[in-house]
C-alpha cells in the first residue's frame, strides 16, 4: 500500500493521471476493507492464532512506533497525495 501511495505522488507529477486514480483505487479497496473490518487488517486474527505477542508490531514487519502509529502517517501521506493529483490534474486541465 505504501508504494500504491508513494506511485500516486509519482504519477501525478509525471501527468499520469489514469495511473495514478488507479493507484488511489487500489488504496481506496484497502481502507474499505480496513473499514468492514472494524479498522483491523482481516488477517490478524488469523496470525494472532501463531503467537501469545500483541505488541503493535505481532503480525507486521515494521518498528514498533510505525506499526502503532501507520493508519495516522500513511493515512495522512494518502489524503496528501489524492490532494496533489487533484491539484495538478486541475492545473493540467
Amino acid at each position: 500500500m505504501v508504494a500504491c501511495i508513494i506511485a500516486i505522488y509519482v504519477f501525478s507529477s509525471r501527468g499520469n493521471f489514469g495511473w495514478a486514480l488507479a493507484m488511489i483505487a487500489i488504496v481506496l479497496g484497502e481502507v474499505v476493507v480496513l473499514l468492514v473490518n472494524g479498522m483491523r487488517c482481516p488477517l490478524t486474527p488469523i496470525a494472532a492464532r501463531f503467537t501469545d505477542d500483541r505488541r503493535p508490531n505481532f503480525d507486521i514487519y515494521l518498528p514498533q512506533w510505525l506499526a502503532r502509529l501507520n493508519k495516522e502517517i500513511f493515512g495522512t501521506l494518502f489524503v496528501g497525495a489524492m490532494i496533489y493529483a487533484l491539484m495538478r490534474w486541475l492545473l493540467a486541465a
